[in-house]
C-alpha cells in the first residue's frame, strides 16, 4: 500500500476498449472515461458500483472523480457499494422498474413473505438499507452522463426490470449486466427462475438476447465473465441454449422468437391483434400509417412472476419493431384504454414518452389513471397516467377516417367502457374484460368477469346486454379471449343470464330490508392513500351512501391514531338510497410512520355500521 492506496495488480484494472476500463469488484465495474473533460478535473462515469472499491483506485483509471453510476439491476454485487458513491456526491442512476429496489428497500424487507414462500425472484438480493437514486433510466433512448451519452435497452431475464447500457466509443459496446456470462452461458439459473414452476425468466433473456442483437452491438462486457468480440455470434447462442432449456421443461415448444419477429395477427385488413400480451391489444390502422392502440400493459410477456409491486412488472415496447415491420404502421399516435387496470395501461406512460403516443380516456376512466393513489381499486398500476385528451362517455369521436363511439361499459369495474367503430366493413365493439366471449348458445355459459372491489353493481350484465343489442356487433373483441363473431342467439344468451345474475343476487341479499348493492360498503375515504409531513394536514372527503328505504341522517366521526386531529361536518341527511360527501381534513402528528391509518365510524340513522372506512397515509419529517 502507497500513500494509503491499496496495491493494484494488473488483472484488477484491465483497459477493453480506448477510455473504457474494467475493475475487478465483486462485479465487474466498468469505468467511461469522459472525453475533453477540464485536464485539472478528469471524470467518468462508471456502471455498476460493486463493492465501492472503484473510488479507491481513481489514479490507476486516470481520474479525479466519478460523477455519476448507472445500475444494470438492483443485486447486491452490483450496489452494495452505493452508500459509499452518494457519500462522495455521486449521481446513482438505476432501471425504472427497479427504483423502489434502490431508494425504498425497506418497505420490500418489510413486506416479503419468507415462509410459506412461492415467490422465487431474487429481491432479496438487494440491498439491506435503502440509497437516494439520482434518476431512473430512460428506456429505449439516450441520455448523456457527465458528457457521456448513453442509450438504455430493457433486457429482462436475470432479473424483470435488467437494462443494458450501449455506448458508442469507436465500436459500439454493451454492458449486459447479468444477461449473459460468455457465449452461451448465464451467470444464474436460479435468478431467471422468478415463480415456483414456470419459466418467465428465461423466456424473456431469450427475447432479451434478440433484441439487444438487432442493436447490432460489436462488443458485450458482461457483469461477471469475459468480454465477448464480438458480440452478435455470443448473443445468438446464449439464446438458442435459453430457448432448449425453456422447452425441456415444457410439453410443447414455445414459438417466442415467432412472436417477437411477428406479434400482430390481422382480425380484419386494417384491424389487428396483439397475442403475445398479457391483455390483448388491438391495433386499428389508419390509411395514412397512424395507429390507434386499445390497451397497452405488458407487451410481448411470457407470464407474470409472483408479486404485484413495481419489481415484478415489466413495460416494455418489445412488440412495436414487428408491428411496423410487417404492417403499414408508421407510429403510434393514439391509444385507447377500455379501463384503468395494470395489465391494461401499465405501458401507456412509455409509449408517450418514447413514441410519441397521446393518450386519449374515457371520461370515467382518466380520473383513475390520473390520481391513482385517490381510490381503493385492485389492479391500480403504480403511476399516474395522465390523459391528453377526455373522452365523453355515449358521444363519438373522429381519428383520421374512423368514428368511434365510447360507450359506458360497467360490470368487471364501475370504470370502463367500450369502443364501437366500423372498419372494413365490420361493425366492431371493444368490450375489454366484461366477458369471455367463448360461451356457445344452449351447450356452455359465459363466464362474466366481475368482483366486487371494482364496484360491480347487481344490474351492470343486463346494462351491458341491452348495449350489445342495439349496438349489433358484427365482432366483439375482449382483453384476454378469442375474438367472437357474434350472432343473435349469442347476443340472447347474454341477456338471458343477465337476468339469472340479478335473480341470484335478489336471492342471495337481504335487500328487502336494506339496499345493500352488490358489495355492501356504505361509505369510501378518499383519497386512500396519501402522504404528508408531520404537523401536516390533508384534506379528505368521505362519500357515504344511504341503505335504508326512508330519509336518514348519517353521522361520520373521523378515527384517528393519538395526536391527530381533525376539522369538519359530522353529519349529513340523505334521502332513500341517497349519496353524499362530507369534506374534512385532518391533522397528522408524532414520529414519521408508514401507512398509518386513519377511519370513520358511521351510522344511517339506527344503523350502526362501526369504523366501515379506512385510509392509509404515511408519515414523513
Amino acid at each position: 500500500m502507497a500513500d494509503g492506496v491499496p496495491s493494484v495488480s494488473e488483472a484488477e484494472v484491465t483497459e477493453v476498449a480506448p477510455g473504457v476500463f474494467r475493475v475487478r469488484d465483486t462485479c465487474h465495474v466498468y469505468v467511461i472515461r469522459a472525453e475533453g473533460s477540464d485536464p485539472g478535473h478528469r471524470t467518468g462515469i462508471a456502471i455498476d458500483f460493486g463493492s465501492g472499491r472503484v473510488l479507491d483506485l481513481l489514479d490507476e483509471l486516470g481520474l479525479d472523480a466519478i460523477t455519476d453510476v448507472l445500475m444494470t439491476h438492483h443485486h447486491r454485487d452490483q450496489a452494495q457499494g452505493l452508500p459509499r458513491a452518494v457519500e462522495a456526491g455521486i449521481a446513482v442512476h438505476v432501471p425504472p422498474v427497479e427504483a423502489e429496489l434502490f431508494s425504498d428497500v425497506e418497505a420490500m424487507w418489510a413486506a416479503r413473505e419468507v415462509g410459506n414462500n412461492y415467490n422465487l425472484r431474487t429481491d432479496r438480493f438487494s440491498l439491506l438499507e435503502s440509497v437516494p437514486i439520482t434518476s431512473t433510466v430512460p428506456e429505449y433512448r439516450s441520455a448523456n452522463y457527465g458528457g457521456i451519452e448513453v442509450r438504455t435497452l430493457p433486457t429482462p431475464g436475470h432479473t424483470p426490470g435488467s437494462v443494458t447500457y450501449l455506448l458508442q466509443k469507436g465500436r459500439r459496446l454493451a454492458f449486459t449486466g447479468d444477461l449473459l456470462y460468455a457465449p452461451g452461458k448465464v451467470w444464474s439459473l436460479l435468478s431467471t427462475q422468478w415463480s415456483y414452476t414456470e419459466n418467465e425468466g428465461p423466456t424473456m433473456a431469450v427475447l432479451a438476447c434478440d433484441i439487444l442483437a438487432a442493436e447490432e452491438p460489436d462488443v458485450l462486457l458482461p457483469s461477471h465473465g469475459e468480454v465477448m468480440d464480438p458480440g452478435a455470434a455470443a448473443l445468438k447462442l446464449t439464446g438458442d441454449r435459453l430457448l432448449e432449456y425453456v422447452n425441456q421443461r415444457r410439453p410443447e415448444p414455445t414459438r417466442i422468437r415467432e412472436k417477437l419477429a411477428d406479434p400482430y395477427r390481422n382480425l380484419t385488413e386494417h384491424l389487428l391483434v396483439n397475442e403475445s400480451s398479457e391483455s390483448r391489444s388491438y391495433v386499428l390502422i389508419s390509411e395514412t400509417g397512424a395507429a390507434l392502440v386499445m390497451d397497452y400493459g405488458y407487451d410481448m410477456t411470457t407470464g407474470l412472476p409472483p408479486g404485484h409491486e413495481r419489481a415484478a412488472r415489466r413495460p416494455w415496447l418489445a412488440s412495436l419493431p414487428g408491428l411496423k415491420a410487417h404492417h403499414p404502421v408508421t407510429h403510434v399516435e393514439v391509444a385507447l384504454p377500455t379501463h384503468y387496470h395494470d395489465d391494461h395501461v401499465a405501458g401507456l406512460n412509455l409509449l408517450r414518452e418514447v413514441e410519441g403516443t397521446q393518450v386519449w380516456s374515457p371520461a370515467n376512466v382518466a380520473p383513475i389513471l390520473a390520481d391513482p393513489a385517490r381510490y381503493d381499486l385492485p389492479c391500480l398500476w403504480h403511476d399516474p397516467i395522465p390523459s391528453d385528451r377526455e373522452l365523453p362517455i355515449g358521444e363519438a369521436f373522429t381519428w383520421h377516417e374512423y368514428e368511434i363511439t365510447v360507450h359506458e361499459l360497467p360490470g368487471h369495474t364501475l370504470f370502463a367502457a367500450a369502443f364501437e367503430f366500423a372498419v372494413d366493413g365490420v361493425r366492431v365493439l371493444v368490450t375489454g374484460d366484461q366477458q369471455d366471449g367463448q360461451g356457445v348458445p344452449g351447450k356452455t355459459r359465459e363466464t362474466r368477469n366481475y368482483q366486487y372491489h371494482n364496484r360491480f353493481r347487481i344490474t351492470d350484465y343486463r346494462d351491458s346486454a341491452a348495449l350489445y343489442q342495439r349496438v349489433e356487433p358484427g365482432l366483439m373483441i375482449t382483453g384476454h379471449w378469442q375474438e367472437r363473431w357474434v350472432t343473435d342467439d349469442y347476443l340472447q344468451m347474454l341477456a338471458d343470464e343477465a337476468e339469472e345474475l340479478v335473480q341470484i343476487h335478489h336471492d342471495l341479499l337481504p335487500l328487502e330490508d336494506l339496499d345493500t348493492g352488490a358489495d355492501g360498503v356504505f361509505a369510501r375515504i378518499e383519497p386512500y392513500r396519501s402522504t404528508v409531513s408531520s404537523g401536516g394536514t390533508v384534506a379528505y372527503q368521505v362519500w357515504v351512501r344511504n341503505p335504508l328505504r326512508e330519509p336518514a341522517t348519517a353521522l361520520v366521526t373521523p378515527v384517528l391514531p393519538d395526536g391527530w386531529t381533525a376539522v369538519g361536518p359530522d353529519q349529513v341527511t340523505l334521502e332513500p338510497g341517497g349519496t353524499a360527501r362530507v369534506p374534512f381534513t385532518v391533522t397528522a402528528a408524532g414520529p414519521p410512520r408508514r401507512r398509518g391509518r386513519i377511519a370513520v365510524d358511521l351510522t344511517v340513522g339506527d344503523l350502526r355500521l362501526g369504523q366501515h372506512a379506512e385510509a392509509l397515509i404515511d408519515v414523513h419529517t
